[in-house]
């Protein structure tokens, strides 16, 4: 076994490297770049348009002397444009083709259809063979960033949902940092409402998850300033549609606490960012969510109903943050190895009573009786989570943490980007611009693949 472990590893490592080396000149620069003289061109599959289709690329100035592209289709009576781009002095080039009704990039959409082509053979089809599709920490801000957080993450999540179109995706996940928090809270109740709409989808059932970032504390803290969102602000833009699907289970609508069920396999998400909104004299939060990560008394309440309700079912839990580290420490400020070792009761099938240390807060203080002996047939089997910007995993107690990448772009040169990060040399209009996921959990292989684009692991796989 130790061999296996060993020879898995080298060729997950193997496979990373020869994907980097890929991606290096894989940037999303296209023949039409040549065009900078103003006036209307015919192009065709020759110069790499959508689809190899005919169009006429029309090249004009704006009010301030940038030069603009614009693709319409040769077919049409009217030029209304189809995809547009400009010019951007800083890069040197023309930043990539968005579609205009979309906002996608249509090189990013082939690019993802060839992600696509490359995880499906590797995919069982049948029953029991589940596809999730996950993204994490777009940490979108207003703020036109070529190197950095900024409107990139708003378009990450747009080219991430044509994986519905693509892939046979059961749901749709993303774990948190939805902005990044550090705007006025009129702007960033707008970035929620616009990043929410790009991700949710009529057609695949998603998950809303809640990150540190999203109560908008870091704006407070960069200024020094009173609450910037009302209480449960970002729960009351972004919680009520995910509730409101048909085939969403949940006790509440109050914590973020949601599962669905697909054939033997439960997903159950929860909330690592659950902290009390308590203002002081000067309206000022005395817990900084961005800086405080935790689970409380009534949303454990929660997860042990559930649990207690789940024979039969192999279980993954998802959640921003990872509430133990690899030693089996506690990753979060208050309760994270609580919670793990509840999960690890409910495997052992046992009964009992959960309690906080006395140097605990009261508002974080535990006391939930649990009573696992008459569940039959189940076990967690996977936790899901982001957070720290960079992959990792590890097993404790037969449970297995997988941690995904953030898709915000961290570039090479920014003193907050992890190491992680700066190995992939991410930049604007590459294909490491972003990072996602398609996760395949086979129960009848007892395997878990995950497959990523962009600044992501090829392909790891997880025995369950």
């Amino acid at each position: 076994m130790g061999f296996l472990r060993f020879s898995r590893g080298l060729i997950e490592k193997v496979a990373s490297r020869q994907q980097r080396k890929l991606i290096k000149t894989n940037t999303l620069i296209d023949p039409l770049q040549k065009y900078m003289t103003v006036g209307e061109y015919q192009v065709g599959a020759d110069e790499d348009t959508p689809n190899g289709k005919n169009y006429t690329l029309t090249v004009y100035k704006d009010d301030k002397g940038i030069l603009h592209q614009a693709l319409s289709p040769e077919s049409t009576k009217k030029l209304a444009p189809e995809y547009e781009r400009r010019f951007n002095p800083d890069l040197g080039h023309y930043r990539a083709f968005r579609n205009v009704k979309t906002g996608r990039r249509y090189l990013v959409e082939q690019y993802l259809r060839d992600f696509y082509q490359d995880v499906e053979p590797h995919i069982r089809k049948g029953d029991n063979s589940v596809t999730l599709s996950v993204i994490t920490d777009t940490h979108f801000k207003n703020k036109n960033s070529m190197d950095y957080y900024g409107w990139n993450g708003l378009q990450h999540v747009k080219e991430f949902s044509y994986l519905d179109q693509i892939a046979p995706v059961a749901l749709k996940v993303h774990l948190g940092d939805w902005i990044d928090g550090s705007d006025a809270g009129l702007i960033s109740e707008s970035e929620l409402t616009k990043i929410r709409n790009a991700f949710r989808s009529k057609t695949v059932p998603y998950i809303i998850v809640k990150g540190n970032h999203d109560e908008n504390d870091k704006f407070d803290e960069m200024h020094d300033l009173s609450a910037s969102f009302p209480e449960k602000e970002f729960d009351n833009i972004m919680w009520p549609g995910m509730y409101n699907q048909a085939r969403i289970h949940y006790i509440s609508r109050q914590h973020g606490v949601c599962y669905y069920d697909f054939g033997d396999l439960r997903v159950i998400a929860i909330n690592t960012s659950d902290v009390p909104y308590i203002l002081d004299a000067h309206g000022k939060k005395r817990y900084d969510t961005k800086l405080v990560l935790g689970v409380r008394e009534d949303q454990i309440e929660e997860i042990i109903e559930i649990l207690t309700h789940s024979s039969n079912k192999k279980i993954i839990f998802l959640s921003h943050a990872n509430p133990i580290n690899r030693k089996g420490g506690n990753a979060l400020k208050f309760n994270g190895r609580s919670l793990h070792e509840l999960l690890v009761a409910f495997n052992q099938r046992e009964k009992g009573k959960m309690h906080s240390s006395h140097d605990v807060p009261p508002e974080f203080r535990l006391s939930n009786d649990f009573d696992f002996t008459k569940v039959k047939d189940a076990r967690i089997v996977a936790y899901f989570c982001g957070h720290r910007h960079r992959e990792d995993q590890f097993r404790i107690n037969g449970i297995q943490y997988i941690i995904f990448n953030c898709s915000a772009l961290m570039g090479p040169n920014h003193s907050l980007t992890t190491k992680y990060n700066k190995t992939w040399n991410r930049q604007i209009d590459t294909a490491t611009e972003a990072a996602g996921y398609l996760v395949n959990v086979d129960l009848v292989k007892h395997r878990l693949q995950v497959f990523g684009y962009g600044a992501s692991s090829r392909r790891r796989i997880f025995f369950i």
